[in-house]
């Protein structure tokens, strides 16, 4: 599930190691060298942990007997590109256009999945249609052929010589070699990111131990292939690990006159209060507590229930959290926030991104495509073009003002 743009069982881990989720969908395909020196002395003595941890000695051979590391691991940490996003940014590139589109095309084709999720969870389903789409695009194979990697040399690679969190790593790494000797996935198919995470979902190793199950009852626990086990998965992750509450909605966006209360209320108390929905509804189930949160002064505001937290267990962070439940709200036919982000630009429709992307490649900024899908290349590519044309904040953010200056020509 996440280790970091998942905790996803995935993104907390990653974020413990000083690494995100979000950067392993940027990762090129490994190129390997001869193994360093040093390593085979440690593969070696690493059999002996991974046979005492149950590993068979045929898994082994089939798995690390000629294995390199993927020394490129190694740059990607230390150089990951850095967008330092306003929270309105962040919020427009993730519940973009793309996105929200695509997700109801997703919904459309697995109806069936979803609601057998809610029965059996009763986890909504704009949730999970939007982790889906922000971890791997809705199961996109293209996400897997070009941003994707054999996960077992890059394990291998921080397992060996990542000295912060050997422990950790050399843990996945079994974790993983277990998913072999259980016969859940071949060492072929399991390509991820360079931190080892996987599918549709991007599930680190120990997550797929411990919290996959076989929802599409084939025999095996898989985050490839069809999205039943991934998304039944992350159902019951947010629901055991998050402790979801059945029924609830994530929260909404309110008009709130005044300072932001802290502390936690029922919603009769917040509107006894004076605190009122944006969208002028009532709230429902009045009963249920929630939490104020005000992210940006004279921006819009929130009331919190226990399920943004659930998400929000899935990667640590209050921006993601957020956008992940208004992406979820938009599939499902929600408008954007009704309150505007001080500064903030509404985001651009698919048209407007693709635009974008054409007129940067042309102007030679590659972008990686002209799909409307917004990436680490795409951001690069504006970042580079708004350094040359004097766009300062050079941000890497291509909205309506890098639009309109790519309009005006060279």
């Amino acid at each position: 599930m996440k280790t970091s743009d998942s905790l996803s069982p995935t993104r907390r881990a990653l974020l413990q190691a000083g690494i995100g989720a979000a950067t392993v969908l940027a990762t090129p395909r490994a190129t390997f060298a001869a193994a360093p020196a040093g390593f085979d002395q440690w593969r070696d003595n690493f059999r002996a942990r991974a046979l005492g941890k149950g590993i068979s000695d045929a898994t082994w051979t089939r798995v690390m007997g000629r294995i390199e590391p993927d020394m490129s691991v190694f740059k990607q940490m230390q150089k990951q590109p850095e967008f330092h996003e306003q929270i309105w940014q962040y919020i427009n590139r993730r519940a973009s256009d793309w996105r929200i589109i695509n997700g109801r095309e997703a919904l459309r084709k697995n109806e069936a999945l979803f609601a057998r999720i809610e029965q059996d969870f009763d986890v909504e389903r704009g949730t999970l249609l939007a982790l889906w789409g922000v971890e791997s695009a809705y199961g996109d194979p293209l996400v897997q052929q070009n941003h994707m990697r054999p996960i077992f040399p890059a394990l291998a690679a921080l397992a060996w010589n990542e000295p912060r969190r050997r422990a950790y790593w050399e843990t996945e790494l079994i974790n993983a070699l277990k998913i072999v000797d259980r016969g859940w996935g071949t060492p072929e198919e399991m390509r991820g990111s360079w931190a080892g995470a996987m599918g549709h979902t991007q599930w680190m190793p120990e997550v797929w131990l411990n919290v996959g199950m076989d929802y599409d009852r084939d025999g095996r626990v898989s985050p490839f292939g069809r999205p039943d086990d991934a998304l039944g998965s992350s159902a019951r992750y947010l629901l055991n690990r998050g402790k979801y509450q059945r029924g609830e909605h994530w929260g909404y966006e309110v008009n709130a006159r005044g300072p932001a209360s802290g502390g936690s209320r029922t919603y009769a108390a917040w509107a006894a209060a004076g605190i009122t929905r944006a969208d002028g509804k009532p709230f429902s189930q009045l009963n249920a507590s929630a939490q104020m949160w005000v992210p940006v002064a004279g921006g819009p505001a929130f009331l919190l229930g226990p399920n943004f937290y659930s998400v929000k267990s899935y990667n640590p962070s209050m921006n993601y959290a957020l956008a992940i439940c208004h992406l979820g709200d938009r599939i499902l036919g929600a408008p954007p926030f009704i309150n505007p982000f001080p500064g903030s630009e509404r985001a651009l429709t698919l048209a407007e991104v693709q635009e974008v992307q054409t007129r940067l490649t042309k102007a030679g900024f590659d972008t990686g495509g002209t799909d409307g899908r917004v990436g680490n290349d795409t951001m690069k590519a504006v970042r580079d073009y708004q350094t040359k044309m004097g766009l300062l904040p050079a941000d890497g953010y291509g909205g309506l003002k890098v639009l309109a200056r790519l309009r005006q020509g060279p």
